[in-house]
């Protein structure tokens, strides 16, 4: 039996190891979106903008960029990391600030945090006329074919993870700093697709592999 000293080391270790093997899964899907959006617009909207990170690359598309966070932290670190760009953050409830309408607006890893519906209507009706939603989200696992392929992210998780490590992409959890609040999914994505017909027919839905998936509307 381990000493209770050598067991608290190897726990200390593992932690060690996840922690360095950790890597931003919502970037890696950032060139997917950009590409689901328009070269150039006038005004942009990123729903839970975290850090700033996607805002920082609207920017480089769209005059102007509206970003929005209920966390006053998080929007202050996404601040400090925004200078020089048109990006104006704003803190509060997306379905209840005023915001103006938008030629695109991206949603990442947050609608999961607001009530699906009403958040995809609040959404729909801030779109300009052509303009594009684009939404990266999470799903609550149910199926056998979810579980099939969360079992198929693991090793790729940990190759991209130790990818990410060795080659100091800038993409590791570790290099972030101040982290956004995370909420757990509570939608399946059959769920999902049943709302995104009646609220926004047309709309495209693709899962992905690590535990993602992207739905695309244009107006």
């Amino acid at each position: 039996m381990a000493e209770p000293g050598a067991t608290t080391a190897l726990v200390s270790a593992l932690h060690q190891v996840m922690r360095v093997l950790a890597w931003d899964h919502n970037a890696h899907y950032h060139r997917t979106l950009l590409r689901r959006l328009p070269a150039r617009v006038s005004r942009a909207l990123d729903i839970g903008c975290g850090t700033g990170d996607f805002a920082r690359r609207l920017a480089a598309r769209a005059d102007h960029v509206d970003a929005v966070d209920r966390s006053a932290p998080t929007v202050a670190a996404a601040v400090a990391a925004t200078a020089g760009k048109s990006v104006r953050f704003l803190v509060g409830d997306a379905l209840e600030l005023p915001l103006d309408r938008y030629d695109a607006i991206s949603c990442l890893a947050s609608i999961h945090h607001l009530p699906f519906g009403p958040a995809v209507e609040r959404l729909r009706g801030l779109l300009t006329p052509g303009g594009t939603l684009v939404i990266l989200g999470c799903y609550r696992e149910e199926t056998r074919s979810d579980r099939w392929l969360s079992l198929a992210a693991v090793p790729a998780n940990v190759a991209m993870g130790l990818g990410h490590a060795v080659l100091l992409t800038g993409n590791r959890r570790s290099a972030l700093g101040h982290r956004a609040p995370v909420l757990p999914a509570s939608m399946t994505l059959a769920e999902i697709r049943t709302e995104a017909r009646r609220l926004l027919p047309g709309a495209i839905i693709r899962r992905h592999l690590f535990w993602r998936y992207t739905l695309v509307y244009r107006a």
